[in-house]
């Protein structure tokens, strides 16, 4: 788990060069792909809380799965 300066949580969004694609990485290290920012996001606040091990990487809407940082 990452902590912020103040403890919280954080969540990174990463643009993966040559692509139009976005990496996101939660606090757990669940990583997730995306084209659309807001999709993103989405799925960063919303998932689930309480949770500490990584989970695998699920495909996004293309199929494609989050590669490693």
């Amino acid at each position: 788990m990452t902590p912020g300066a103040d403890g919280g949580r954080v969540y990174r969004v990463h643009w993966v060069p040559g692509t139009d694609t976005l990496r996101g990485t939660c606090h757990c290290g669940a990583q997730r792909l995306a084209e659309e920012p807001v999709a993103l996001w989405q799925w960063l606040l919303d998932h689930p809380r309480g949770h500490h091990l990584p989970t695998v990487p699920a495909a996004d809407s293309t199929g494609r799965q989050a590669v490693p940082a």
